[in-house]
C-alpha cells in the first residue's frame, strides 16, 4: 500500500471528521473545500473503506471512520507533543559556551557561573582569560567581556556596569609615609603601576576642581601586568596603586586597603558584553548575557 496518500490525507480527514464539515476543515487547514474532499477520497481509496458519508448538509462519520479517527487523534497528539518537545529543546539553553574576559573580571564572573550551570544543566562553559582583543568570529567565541570604549560597531553590545578609579594603599604604608590630600603629592610616594597589553604603564586618572578628568603620570618601583598581583603588592605595603572599584572586593571593608584621594576619584571605563549578531539570538547566548547583566548589577563597588 502506498503511504504518501495515506499521510497526506490524514489531517484533512481528521478535521473533517471532527468538524463534521469539509468547509470548516478547509478553513482550519487554510486550503479549499475541494482540496479537502479530494484528499479524503484519495485516503479512502488507499484504505479501501468508506470513512465519511457525505450528505447535502453534513458529514457523517462511518463506524470505520470513527475507529480510524480515534487512532489519528492519538497519532496527531503524539506528533504535536513531539514537535513541542523539539521546539522546547531548541529554546532551552544547551551546549558549550565560549566566554572570553579580561583577567581583572575573572574573580567576578567565574564564581557566579554555578548559578547559571544549576539553572541550565545542559550548558557547559569554556572560559578564556586574556587582556587582548579577541576576534569573536575567527576564534569561535560566543561572548566577550570588554572594558573600555567599543570600536567594533558590527557587534551586539550589552552594557554591564560603569566603574570608578580608586586609589588605595595599605594602612601600614600610610602609617609609614603619611596620607596625601592632592594628586600632585603622589610624586613623593611609591606608586605601583599597571602595565597594559600594549606594554605601556597607565597614567592615573583624577577629576580636577572643574570636574574635568586629568591624567597624572606616576613613577614607582613596581610595574606589573596583572591587577590581582598589583593589589597583593599594595596589601603588602609596597606602595600606592590605582585600580577599578570592582577589583577591590571586600579589601577595604576588611581593612586591608584604605582609599585615598576619594574626592578626586574619576569615572572609569564602561564594561560591556559583546556577541555577534548571529549568535546573539541563540538561547544559550541570551541566557549567558542576561546572567552577566545580573552578576554585574549585584557587584557592589568596594564590597564585591
Amino acid at each position: 500500500m502506498a503511504t504518501d496518500g495515506l499521510f497526506s490525507g490524514v489531517l484533512p480527514f481528521f478535521h473533517a471528521a471532527e468538524e463534521r464539515s469539509f468547509r470548516r476543515a478547509a478553513e482550519r487547514l487554510g486550503v479549499s473545500t475541494a482540496a479537502v474532499s479530494k484528499a479524503v477520497l484519495k485516503l479512502e481509496d488507499e484504505l479501501g473503506v468508506k470513512l465519511l458519508a457525505r450528505t447535502s448538509r453534513t458529514v457523517v462519520v462511518t463506524p470505520e471512520g470513527a475507529l480510524f479517527a480515534a487512532r489519528c487523534r492519538e497519532a496527531i497528539g503524539s506528533m504535536q507533543a513531539g514537535r513541542e518537545l523539539v521546539s522546547r529543546a531548541q529554546r532551552q539553553p544547551s551546549g558549550e559556551l565560549h566566554l572570553t574576559l579580561p583577567f581583572i573580571v575573572g574573580r567576578i564572573v567565574a564564581p557566579r557561573l554555578g548559578v547559571l550551570a544549576t539553572r541550565y544543566p545542559r550548558l557547559t562553559f569554556r572560559i578564556t582569560t586574556t587582556d587582548r582583543l579577541v576576534r569573536l568570529l575567527e576564534e569561535n567565541v560566543d561572548v566577550a567581556i570588554r572594558i573600555g570604549a567599543l570600536e567594533d560597531s558590527s557587534m551586539i553590545a550589552r552594557h554591564l556596569r560603569g566603574s570608578r578609579w580608586v586609589t588605595v594603599a595599605s594602612p601600614t604604608y600610610l602609617a609609614q609615609h603619611g596620607p596625601t590630600s592632592h594628586p600632585d603629592e603622589l610624586s613623593r610616594h611609591t606608586c605601583l603601576q599597571f602595565v597594559a597589553p600594549s606594554r605601556r604603564s597607565r597614567a592615573w586618572s583624577f577629576v580636577d576642581r572643574s570636574g574635568s578628568v586629568m591624567s597624572t603620570p606616576v613613577k614607582g618601583r613596581l610595574l606589573i601586568d596583572q591587577g590581582e598581583h598589583l593589589l597583593e603588592a599594595a596589601i603588602s605595603g609596597m606602595g600606592v596603586c590605582q585600580v577599578l572599584d570592582f577589583m577591590l572586593g571586600d579589601l577595604i571593608a576588611r581593612g586591608q586597603l584604605v582609599e585615598i584621594l576619594s574626592t578626586w576619584a574619576a569615572p572609569g571605563p564602561p564594561i560591556h558584553a559583546l556577541t555577534t549578531p548571529e549568535r546573539s539570538r541563540a538561547p544559550a547566548v541570551r541566557a549567558l548575557v542576561a546572567h552577566l547583566v545580573e552578576t554585574f548589577r549585584r557587584v557592589d563597588p568596594l564590597v564585591g
